[in-house]
């Protein structure tokens, strides 16, 4: 299964990182939440190693809630505890010589070995109650971070729709197919590596009760509707997180 994964490359702008992968996540019931932000608003906010990517001139931010159900290391065998968790993602989107990736504000975990674990590898990992609730075709997702009780984001979401490949050079395909990922630790910049199959994806209806986990965006700049994607599921592969020189 993984060799068939590392062999689809067609959709990729850049080869695969060097190297073996070290990671492998399986990623279900993703809801992706969208929203463009003016690029004056984003520039500050993102590491000056690091340029702003724009679609039609926006900057954008994306919210991400899922569940990883399967989680390991390579050539080892699946770790129990980790065997499912639940993990929300903001992010917005950059470049660095010419690579398209993501820099990412926030991930929060429910699983406290999973976010020291990330946190000594420099992502900006937070330990948070959640839980994931399916009821008929409707998900329910609610969070709230331990020792940052502001930090909340319910939401009740479900696809709607055909399955459908977003077409290539799309907004669509420019916000979910970056490979790619950037983070700002004790002043340095950290970069991996990830690869998985194109996208499939279903339009969403998503219900937003609470959202107050883009602390550094202006709510006004967020008020309108975010473009909602929903994605069953998804393997991905990682490489090594590296300093950037």
């Amino acid at each position: 299964m993984y060799n068939k994964i590392v062999q689809s490359t067609s959709h990729r702008e850049d080869p695969l990182p060097k190297g073996p992968w070290v990671m492998m996540q399986k990623w279900d019931d993703l809801l992706f939440l969208h929203w463009p932000v003016p690029k004056n608003v984003m520039e500050d906010l993102i590491p000056p190693e690091l340029e702003l990517d724009t679609y039609d001139k926006d900057a954008w931010i994306t919210i991400i809630p899922f569940k990883v159900s399967r989680m390991r290391l390579r050539n080892m065998p699946q770790i129990p505890y980790f065997r499912s968790y639940l993990e929300l993602n903001v992010r917005t989107y950059v470049k660095r010589n010419g690579m398209k990736g993501v820099y990412f504000f926030s991930l929060d975990a429910n699983k406290v070995h999973a976010v020291l674990g990330a946190r000594m590898a420099t992502l900006p990992y937070f330990y948070a109650n959640m839980d994931m609730r399916k009821s008929g075709d409707t998900f329910r997702f609610n969070s709230r971070r331990i020792g940052e009780e502001s930090a909340v984001f319910n939401v009740s979401y479900r696809p709607v729709g055909e399955p459908f490949t977003p077409q290539k050079d799309s907004l669509n395909d420019w916000l979910l197919e970056r490979y790619y990922l950037w983070t700002y630790k004790f002043g340095s910049l950290f970069r991996a590596g990830i690869h998985h199959r194109r996208w499939e994806i279903q339009q969403a209806e998503a219900v937003i009760e609470h959202q107050l986990v883009t602390p550094c965006i202006p709510a006004s700049v967020l008020e309108k509707q975010p473009i909602k994607q929903y994605a069953s599921s998804k393997i991905a592969l990682f490489w090594m997180v590296r300093k950037e020189v």
